[in-house]
């Protein structure tokens, strides 16, 4: 089969959760089918960096995207908001990436075009309608209900507000809008159920996050020092407000017993909050090259979320490289993780300290958790099963066609 896939950045360096996603599913796909990927530039970094996936792909088609002063396509905004479109989602169109995509759905065939994201899915009316191929949409997150979280950690009155508003026309637009769609994807059984309830028209088949468990071997804990590590996007609201939240509100109780922790925040382009966060044992890295030797130095990877959607996969990374993970109940909601068997929970600041030195002092608790938890990936999580189950769907929607 031929697969068209559209995404909103290309995926690589696989650095974050979505470019990850993307890219060990291409690996995966591509063994089997062809694959095209058209994408947006997320940097000039992104786009010199890119060239691996040449290896997967039968061609990359990517344009460059620049985010539009809102100001200047204000008139734009007001029509997309008569339209009952979320008005955010006009920040994301190219005309460029719209043409491209005109372009090769004119000029070739094929079975399957999936897009990635709802916030892509306008790129859907660029499809050239004598096309016989079917479509798939992916929700990583299901986005109002990931921005109504992202609402309450807002912290400022404008943020909650933009939040909330975008929320709320996701809401109205973003369930009825998948109904265009031949099949829904989430990652989650719970986003499952909530896309469900918003629209019980819809035809969705959960494809959970992975992880790769043949490159991933668990770490031993030769040379490490209590050290505690949080990997995320630190541009992304959730992890910002998570990074915060865990040195200022939690960090003190855990220090009041081990007063020589050090904590290394860890991913691309933190923002100023969290880039103050750093000084007193708190190390704030920006992008890095390995994230396996950042692991490597660190014993307890914490995941002190209170806002978002999706699954996490930096859990699922952590489970197969042998860390134990303390997370709030948000942090891991998805993924079917058992508290005290799998992994560890807490949601209040002395609760989240309180697991937190558990597994900093006792290792016959951390050889328990990552044991039980390295199981659970292998069995539930490993890339190799999860593409299966994306391309028993190809197959299942190329023999309707």
């Amino acid at each position: 089969m031929k697969i068209l896939l559209i995404t909103d950045y290309l995926p690589y360096p696989p650095i974050s959760g979505d470019s990850i996603r993307v890219y060990n599913l291409i690996k995966h796909i591509a063994v089997e089918h062809q694959v095209t990927l058209v994408s947006l530039f997320g940097s000039p970094e992104t786009q010199t960096s890119a060239f691996p996936l040449d290896e997967y792909c039968d061609q990359i088609i990517s344009v460059d995207h620049q985010w539009p002063d809102p100001i200047k396509i204000f008139p734009d905004l007001i029509k997309f908001f008569v339209k009952g479109i979320p008005i955010e989602l006009r920040l994301l169109f190219s005309q460029k990436l719209f043409d491209a995509i005109s372009e090769i759905t004119r000029t070739e065939d094929f079975d399957i075009v999936q897009i990635e994201h709802s916030r892509m899915a306008l790129y859907l009316d660029a499809l050239q309608p004598s096309g016989q191929f079917k479509t798939t949409l992916t929700f990583h997150n299901v986005g109002f209900d990931q921005y109504k979280n992202i609402s309450r950690i807002a912290t400022t009155n404008l943020g909650k507000l933009r939040s909330w508003l975008h929320s709320k026309m996701m809401r109205l637009w973003e369930p009825k809008y998948a109904e265009r769609f031949d099949r829904s994807i989430v990652v989650s059984e719970s986003d499952r159920s909530i896309l469900l309830d918003a629209n019980p028209q819809l035809t969705i088949d959960n494809v959970p996050n992975g992880v790769d468990t043949q490159a991933y071997q668990p770490l031993t804990y030769e040379g490490t020092k209590p050290s505690l590590l949080f990997v995320g996007s630190m541009s992304y609201a959730p992890n910002v407000d998570g990074a915060v939240w865990f040195c200022s509100r939690v960090l003190p109780w855990i220090r009041r017993e081990i007063e020589n922790v050090q904590v290394w925040i860890v991913g691309n382009s933190p923002l100023e909050e969290v880039v103050q966060l750093s000084g007193n044992g708190v190390h704030v890295t920006g992008r890095v090259d390995d994230i396996v030797a950042y692991y490597k130095q660190s014993t307890v990877s914490i995941v002190p979320l209170r806002a978002g959607g999706g699954t996490r996969l930096k859990i699922l990374e952590s489970m197969a490289l042998g860390r134990p993970v303390v997370s709030t109940t948000l942090g891991c909601e998805g993924l079917n993780a058992d508290d005290n068997r799998h992994l560890l929970v807490a949601d209040d600041p002395k609760a989240f300290a309180k697991k937190t030195i558990r597994l900093l002092t006792d290792k016959n608790l951390c050889q328990n958790l990552t044991t039980n938890a390295r199981e659970f990936v292998e069995a539930n999580y490993d890339w190799a099963l999860i593409s299966r189950r994306m391309l028993d769907i190809y197959s299942d929607l190329h023999g309707s066609r």
